[in-house]
């Protein structure tokens, strides 16, 4: 029998993008994921916390590799390379 997650580890997998929506990176919280039920003294329990682990990570493929569908970086080098073009070739027609 798999062990039950924690809210812990919930936050950990969801702040490494497993979830997929977002990317790996450390999401400091003011409040940590399970606070407000613990501050209410009902602190969630293992059917709730398998429950929401399903939910936010469920059979999401697990990789180490970003998957780059913002393409900002290769519209900006096209952008610039065509307006160097465009400068160079008027330079040229002077």
């Amino acid at each position: 029998m798999a062990p039950q997650p924690t809210t812990a580890q919930l936050k950990h997998d969801i702040d490494r993008g497993r979830g997929g929506d977002k990317v790996d990176v450390i999401d400091p919280a003011t409040a940590p994921l399970g606070t407000d039920d613990e501050a209410a003294g009902t602190p969630p329990g293992p059917e709730a916390r398998k429950l929401a682990y399903d939910e936010e990570i469920g059979s999401s493929p697990v990789t180490s590799e970003r998957t780059d569908s913002d393409h900002a970086v290769t519209i900006y080098v096209a952008l610039v390379l065509a307006l160097v073009a465009t400068v160079s070739f008027a330079i040229w027609l002077a």
